[in-house]
């Protein structure tokens, strides 16, 4: 039994005419009339009574009748979906990002991709980078926006470097910060530092620790905004990406020196073939950084 069988079928029992419903699907009449002989042998039984001035069902034609007309029904819908998709009028993108990213660089790509594909959903989970990259692995997320370079247990994800963040350490609008630092001098401050398995409070411990000391941490614990308001509150200092200081007149920044601390972001999937809306996503992207 062949979708075309089923379509030719179909016509005529809509027309019960052969030659009418070989005009209504755009064959010739001959071609119509021996493919739904065929139906016929294949099922062992008559579906249509060939009178001379009309076709009629029998009773297996219209058993089959209705059962027909819903896989018609469901394989039109099926290439419509496929046709939307692969024209990007509908799909989904599941991205990943630090939330630095997410407050500095995300919301223009996403506002100009939306505005391109109004049909493809668009989902972000914000978290840490070693997260990230788990839930790509477990295959949650299409993309993510990670600090680079990967972990071992991480290197069989493909990635592309897009950015290199600057690091400085942030204070409230009050504090006699000069305007750069040594990262030895951290040693008389109080910080404020992000969780566990966060990748920044990673990166300020190992400079830390470069430089001879262990910082006293007067808060820990928090996520990028609520370590920033934890220093808006006067609480301690933080070690943040310089892309998310614009606009907080609440703080004020000094540039980290003896060494600048800076990080690679890469842009990550897995090494499958991405769909295509993720794929248009990845495009955007790139070449909104270039």
């Amino acid at each position: 039994m062949q979708f075309q069988q089923l379509s030719y079928f179909v016509a005529v029992a809509r027309t019960r005419h052969f030659t009418r419903a070989a005009d209504l699907v755009g064959v010739a009449q001959p071609t119509l009339s021996k493919q739904i002989r065929v139906l016929e042998n294949s099922l062992g039984t008559p579906l249509l009574v060939r009178g001379r001035g009309a076709v009629e069902l029998t009773s297996a034609g219209e058993a089959l009748l209705p059962h027909a007309q819903r896989i018609i029904v469901d394989v039109e819908q099926a290439q419509r979906s496929v046709h939307e998709v692969a024209g990007l009028r509908r799909g989904r993108v599941r991205l990943g990002a630090t939330p630095s990213l997410c407050d500095g660089l995300l919301p223009d790509v996403l506002t100009q991709f939306h505005a391109a594909h109004p049909g493809v959903e668009l989902e972000v989970r914000e978290a840490g980078s070693r997260l990230l990259t788990r839930e790509l692995g477990r295959g949650r997320l299409d993309l993510a926006l990670v600090i680079v370079p990967l972990r071992e247990d991480e290197e069989e994800l493909e990635t592309v470097p897009v950015l290199r963040e600057r690091l400085v350490l942030a204070g409230p609008v009050d504090a006699d910060l000069p305007p750069s630092i040594d990262v030895a001098d951290l040693r008389d401050l109080p910080l404020v530092m992000f969780r566990e398995g966060y990748d920044l409070r990673e990166v300020t411990l190992h400079a830390c620790a470069e430089a001879g000391f262990t910082p006293h941490l007067a808060v820990e614990g928090g996520e990028m905004s609520a370590v920033l308001r934890f220093v808006e509150a006067g609480l301690g200092y933080a070690v943040v990406p310089e892309m998310v200081m614009t606009n907080r007149p609440g703080l004020r920044t000094a540039a980290l020196r003896n060494p600048s601390l800076q990080r690679q972001i890469a842009l990550a999937h897995r090494p499958a073939q991405l769909q295509l809306a993720a794929a248009a996503f990845r495009d955007e992207l790139l070449a909104s950084l270039t």
